[in-house]
C-alpha cells in the first residue's frame, strides 16, 4: 500500500516539475531568429538573394511600405542606413551585396525618430555589414 502511495506521489510531483519547467513566469523566450525586427545573415544565405532589397521584400515586405503621410509638402520616406551612415531610400537596398550583410534591422517611426531625429517618421532599415 505504501509503495503505491509513494509511486503516486512521485508521479504527481514529477508532473508538477515538468509543467513548471515549461513556464517562465509568464514570459516566453524568443529566439533571435524569431525577432520580427531583424533579418539574420543565416536567413539571407538560406534564400540566396541577389541584393538586400530582395531579402527585405521576401522576408518582411511590410518594412518597405510607407505607413502614413506625415506632410503633404515634404512627406518623409523610409530611410536606409549602412553601419549607422545614411545610405538613401529603400531603392538603395538594391545596390547592397547580400554576401557582406551581417543583419538587417527595422526601426518603426517612433524608434527611428528617437534614435535619428524628427525626419525619420516613416522608419529606418539599418543594414549592418561584416
Amino acid at each position: 500500500m505504501r509503495s503505491a502511495l509513494a509511486r503516486t506521489a512521485a508521479s504527481f510531483f514529477t508532473a508538477i516539475l515538468v509543467a513548471s519547467a515549461g513556464c517562465s513566469g509568464g514570459r516566453s523566450r524568443v529566439s533571435p531568429s524569431a525577432d520580427r525586427t531583424v533579418i539574420t545573415q543565416e536567413q539571407i544565405a538560406e534564400h540566396h538573394f541577389t541584393n538586400a532589397y530582395e531579402a527585405v521584400e521576401a522576408l518582411h515586405s511590410n518594412w518597405l511600405v510607407t505607413k502614413v503621410t506625415d506632410s503633404f509638402n515634404a512627406p518623409s520616406q523610409i530611410r536606409v542606413y549602412v553601419n549607422t551612415t545614411f545610405f538613401g531610400g529603400i531603392e538603395s537596398l538594391r545596390s547592397i551585396n547580400p554576401n557582406n550583410i551581417r543583419s538587417i534591422q527595422h526601426f518603426d517611426g517612433v524608434a527611428a525618430t528617437a534614435r535619428w531625429g524628427l525626419d525619420h517618421g516613416q522608419g529606418v532599415i539599418l543594414v549592418t555589414m561584416r
